[in-house]
């Protein structure tokens, strides 16, 4: 095949591909090539994808098609792809389904058209603990109790379950939308949250009933949640991030639908009400006294017979909720969030516990639709001071990370932005306490941190909606399912690390539609030349992918010649 000049894409014998940035189609075939395979790198000019086993496995839960994969590959790349490229994209989407478990009356059963793999995956030490019996070549009987474990070890060996068992239906509850909202406005689910909400239900099939759904921050997951609840009309267990989360959950419940507040309960460090609709946070239910104690709210999965369990957030969890999930596959699992992406690796885990992703809404996508703001990203880079690069110099990787972070400039910087957006709703937001500290303080503006009770959290967070302070400095506690649908400037200073789930969460708090149309708008203040712009060179491949792309300003070309003018606090915003 001869060289195509005009093309963008050059596939890779490892099954990565490089995709040029600056060329005319960049959009079109990012948008095509993100369905199937990840981010791994985005420098400035070429951006490098890798097709994984769950990357392509995702993709056929959803309904693509292997040869719609080829057809991409082909129609635009520059060379012709690999034939052992095209056999392994083969080869996965084979192995989705290739094993299927179903059941009849009480009976489980793991069946394969292909009895040779069948019996090759049996002569794993690891399997055979789950077959009861044998049926013949191509089923096997299989242990009811261990089905979630029998996903997870077919998922280790390389051969996703389709899991067509069906689901135990749970206590009946009637639940209903109502014709108003409390405040007497109108409701209706918008297309993309019906579409989600039918993807994942699949009219009460063996098809539907677990998954997850992956949608931007601001784009009404929780409204999707409530959907699934209407279409179940049974009892359904609500996991969160945290109580503010819960809170929120309780509200858009009796705000949208006919639930008695009487029928709904929080489960959290707070309050443990246990009713046909709870909501309960993950770490009430990770809690134990010490490493030796039981995780005694895990029993919690038990206290009722849940139609439907939801897991806001379901990147965030935890070790101890994954272990109970693994129990309770005949139950139906709603997995919600922004990005799939787990610091810890365990997207195997999610596939096979919470099911496959079932629907994924482009963030850019839905921002040209108007369903949430259109965001402009900016990086600013700092310097270290002299003194500064003297301690970076001599410290150890970890403390170097931190002292990055803290950069003294970065106070000018955030002072600067909040000074140039006079007027708008902003969050500094940030990790190290001493540093958001030492920003709320120059500001004199309000700071929120765990350390703070929910009762005085929750009263800043309803100023700031109600527009009696228009600036927050917070912490990572705000990381997660705040609604604060006004914030329009988000102005970061420093993070966890690389964490990808972090900017895409920060950059959700100001994504909600604006009244008036307007923009919003998101700010990463880096010190360059440092771990802390390595950090955030990871931390944006996820914005990256979702089409993001940063306007990059040095802080000298920004700050007055005396940056020490900055330091005085520009308002009051109590």
């Amino acid at each position: 095949m001869a060289y195509q000049t005009d093309r963008p894409l050059m596939v890779q014998s490892d099954m990565s591909v490089l995709l040029e940035v600056h060329h005319a189609q960049y959009e079109e075939v990012r948008s095509r090539l993100s369905v199937f395979a990840e981010l791994e790198k985005s420098p400035e000019h070429i951006h490098t994808y890798r097709m994984t086993p769950i990357s392509l496995w995702n993709a056929a839960a959803a309904g693509m098609k292997t040869e719609e994969v080829l057809t991409v590959l082909r129609e635009y790349s520059k060379f012709e792809v690999a034939s052992n490229v095209l056999r392994e994209i083969q080869e996965y989407f084979q192995r989705y389904g290739m094993l299927r478990l179903v059941k009849e009356d009480d009976q489980l059963f793991l069946t394969s058209h292909d009895a040779q793999i069948l019996n090759e995956l049996f002569q794993y030490r690891s399997m055979r603990p789950y077959v009861k019996q044998w049926v013949d070549e191509f089923t096997a009987e299989i242990d009811p109790f261990l089905r979630g474990r029998l996903k997870q070890e077919m998922m280790n060996l390389g051969y996703p379950v389709k899991d067509l068992a069906g689901y135990t239906e749970g206590t009946p509850l009637s639940l209903a939308w109502r014709l108003q909202t409390l405040n007497g406005g109108n409701f209706t689910l918008r297309p993309y949250q019906q579409s989600a909400a039918e993807s994942f239900y699949a009219e009460g099939s063996v098809y539907g009933g677990s998954g997850v759904l992956v949608l931007p921050c601001g784009a009404g997951k929780t409204v999707i949640g409530l959907a699934a609840a209407v279409q179940i009309q049974a009892e359904v267990l609500v996991l969160t991030s945290s109580v503010i989360a819960t809170r929120q959950w309780i509200r858009e419940f009796l705000d949208k639908t006919t639930i008695l507040p009487e029928q709904i309960g929080e489960y959290s460090g707070d309050c443990k009400e246990i009713r046909p609709i709870t909501v309960a946070t993950y770490q009430i239910l990770s809690y134990r006294k010490d490493k030796t104690s039981v995780f005694e709210h895990l029993s919690l999965f038990n206290e009722r017979n849940w139609g439907l369990i939801i897991y806001d957030e379901v990147h965030l969890l935890p070790a101890p909720v994954f272990r109970i999930t693994a129990d309770i596959q005949a139950k139906r699992r709603l997995g919600l969030t922004a990005t799939l992406v787990r610091e810890d690796g365990k997207e195997k885990d999610v596939f096979s516990l919470i099911g496959p992703k079932k629907y994924d809404a482009p963030w850019k996508t839905l921002e040209n639709q108007g369903w949430i703001a259109t965001a402009v990203c900016k990086e600013i880079r700092v310097e270290l001071s002299s003194s500064e690069r003297r301690d970076y110099a001599l410290s150890d990787s970890r403390s170097r990370a931190r002292l990055a972070a803290e950069a003294s400039v970065k106070c000018d910087v955030v002072l600067y932005l909040v000074d140039k957006h006079r007027g708008d709703q902003i969050l500094i937001i940030g990790q190290y306490l001493d540093q958001l500290e030492h920003i709320a303080d120059q500001l004199q503006a309000p700071l929120i941190t765990g350390k703070m009770k929910h009762h005085d959290r929750d009263e800043l967070f309803q100023a700031f909606r109600e527009g009696r302070n228009r600036l927050l400095v917070v912490s990572k506690v705000a990381n997660f399912a705040i609604d604060l649908p006004d914030a329009n400037v988000a102005v970061q200073v420093s993070g966890q690390f690389g964490s990808r789930q972090e900017e895409a969460q920060r950059l959700g708090r100001i994504l909600r539609p604006k009244k008036d149309g307007g923009q919003a708008h998101f700010y990463s203040v880096i010190t360059k030349n440092t771990k802390d712009h390595d950090f955030a060179v990871n931390r944006q491949r996820f914005l990256t992918e979702q089409g993001y792309q940063y306007i990059i300003y040095d802080a000298a070309d920004l700050l007055p010649l005396e940056p020490e003018l900055m330091r005085s606090p520009v308002m009051s915003w109590n």
